[in-house]
């Protein structure tokens, strides 16, 4: 009875121990990244100011005389020193407020609302489609682990891996979108205020080229997990108690193989807002990475500064969520 009472003193102990360790590894884990936004914002304000050309003669034109370019940069407050400048545009971002558009005028978070939310569609499309048949490859090729199936998956996930998104939607385009077999838009051109989700054909493009990039990967680390899973002792010890291998896959093996592919998915859904860009340009998609190529052709600059803001908050919420899904668990430990 004593060395019961001991032994679940000392796994209480211990699990106290886990919680607490995973505890300061997530609060780490958040105060770099809020560091590392700290320094992306210092980044993005300088990297913008580095832009060649002159904001004042952009908005104005090239007849403007310098009466009014020095009392638009006063307007624009282009004349205080760079470092006052960036501490007054870090406020406004603290504060909700990151500044106006300085070609349209528009309050930079309604430029930059809608277009947002077509992104995060466009991601989230995206991704529903992705992660089930990520699954469905990496089960279906580790189950035939060294034949033909699992060969060829090992190939085509390689050659999609090492494809730019820009690569696989011009393909995608000849092949789907005008050339071969031109059964879908080439370019996405949605009605302005309208919801992707009421024109899933003029997205689909988009999203099979987002699918194709980020799957391939997702799919060879359900692969990798599946295996590993398979080749535990407990799956083992499954098979020696005769169970039939649909209960051992499905009731045993893939819970826990799903286990370490879902902090993966996180990752994958962050490298997927990174190649949004690319391919909003390349369908012409009414998205932040379109919005961000625009402001930077007429030098807009608290668009800019906003959607690359954007962009990198999105990357550090996905890893730290992977870091959460995943345990919150140092590798050290």
């Amino acid at each position: 009875m004593r060395t019961a009472t001991r032994t679940s003193e000392v796994a209480t102990t211990d699990a106290g121990r886990r919680r607490r360790r995973r505890g300061r590894f997530l609060l780490l884990r958040l105060l770099q990244g809020v560091l590392t936004l700290l320094v992306v914002s210092i980044l993005i304000f300088v990297a913008t100011q580095l832009l060649p050309g002159d904001v004042a003669r952009v908005i104005l034109g090239d007849a403007a005389t310098p009466e009014r370019l020095a009392a638009l940069r006063v307007q624009l407050g282009l004349d205080l020193p760079v470092h006052q400048q960036y501490l007054n545009w870090l406020g406004g971002v603290l504060r909700g407020d990151p500044g106006q558009s300085l070609v349209t005028g528009r309050p930079v978070l309604d430029m930059v609302g809608v277009r947002l939310v077509n992104s995060l569609t466009l991601a989230g499309v995206a991704m529903l489609v992705m992660l089930p048949l990520a699954l469905l490859a990496g089960v279906s090729a580790a189950r035939r682990r060294g034949k033909l199936l699992d060969r060829l998956f090992l190939g085509t996930s390689m050659i999609a891996n090492a494809t730019p998104e820009f690569v696989i939607g011009s393909v995608l385009v000849v092949l789907l979108g005008t050339t071969v077999w031109p059964i879908l838009p080439p370019v996405a051109l949605l009605p302005t205020g309208q919801s992707p989700l009421m024109h899933l054909p003029s997205i689909a493009l988009p999203v099979l080229t987002l699918v194709i990039a980020g799957g391939a990967y997702l799919a060879r680390l359900v692969r990798v997990s599946f295996i590993d899973v398979m080749s535990s002792e407990y799956i083992q010890m499954a098979k020696l108690k005769g169970l039939s291998e649909r209960r051992i896959v499905y009731r045993h093996a893939l819970p826990n193989a799903l286990g370490a592919v879902i902090p993966a998915a996180s990752l994958v859904a962050a490298i997927t807002i990174g190649g949004i860009v690319v391919v909003e340009y390349l369908f012409a998609y009414p998205g932040i990475g379109s919005l961000l190529l625009e402001s930077i052709r007429s030098r807009d600059l608290p668009v800019i500064q906003a959607v690359v803001l954007i962009i990198a908050a999105s990357y550090f919420i996905l890893n730290f969520l992977a870091d959460t899904l995943a345990g919150g668990r140092d590798r050290r430990a």
